[in-house]
């Protein structure tokens, strides 16, 4: 059975590392043979924000690169030079900071270092949708809506997704976890013993209604 922690976060409010909730989880009967981390995105886009593009200027020593200083958001703008040819200034763009670490095609990561190109140095990479895995271009880097602020988060801009998920070895008694519902129920259950004294939520049910009360149904008894 697989459980997702957010779905669990909707029925009860908790902020326990999943490895303690697995722990719990076990001790209650609903073995965890192992957590999985899910990204919508490989990465979660952790360590891009968006960045402003103040300047561009051709790079002195190389035809197809670009210097450009950029505004993260922080007050301390930043040099990155960039080979993407739709650069330009007052652009915004989302920018791969330093230590962050990105996936090539194949899935291989690499970490974004602080370095020199031809000369200038670099403290970042603009990125296009492919490098962040957000689509398959690489004709030019991505330019986002200008209403976003430097140093908004990629995360939160493209709504990624993360979650991690409960692989639970259910046994045949154990139907109430069998849902993440009663999987909660549980859960709260354990808490309290440990003196976390927890509100259940129950799932909304305001959105079911009948429409129609006084529909009839023939029944006929052929064998009675």
């Amino acid at each position: 059975m697989k459980i997702s922690y957010n779905w669990l976060k909707q029925f009860i409010k908790i902020d326990w590392k999943s490895e303690e909730i697995a722990a719990l989880l076990t001790d209650l009967g609903l073995e965890v043979e192992m957590v999985e981390k899910f990204e919508s995105v490989k990465g979660g886009l952790e360590g891009i924000v968006v960045g402003h593009v103040l300047s561009c200027v051709q790079h002195p020593d190389a035809d197809r690169l670009k210097v450009t200083t950029v505004d993260l958001g922080d007050g301390v703008p930043i040099q990155i030079v960039c080979g993407a040819p739709n650069v330009a200034v007052g652009q915004k763009v989302p920018v791969a900071t330093i230590g962050t670490t990105l996936y090539d095609k194949e899935g291989v990561a690499f970490q974004i270092k602080k370095g020199k190109i031809r000369g200038q140095e670099s403290h970042g990479m603009i990125c296009a949708e492919d490098e962040l895995g957000l689509g398959e271009s690489h004709d030019g880097i991505m330019i986002l809506d200008d209403s976003i602020v430097a140093g908004t988060s990629a995360a939160k801009v493209f709504k990624i997704e993360s979650d991690e998920i409960f692989e639970i070895g259910l046994t045949p008694n154990r139907a109430d976890g069998m849902s993440h519902y009663g999987t909660a129920r549980d859960l709260r259950a354990g808490l309290m013993q440990t003196g976390l004294n927890i509100e259940l939520i129950s799932p909304s049910v305001s959105n079911f209604r009948v429409d129609k009360r006084t529909l009839k149904i023939d029944v006929n008894v052929e064998n009675p």
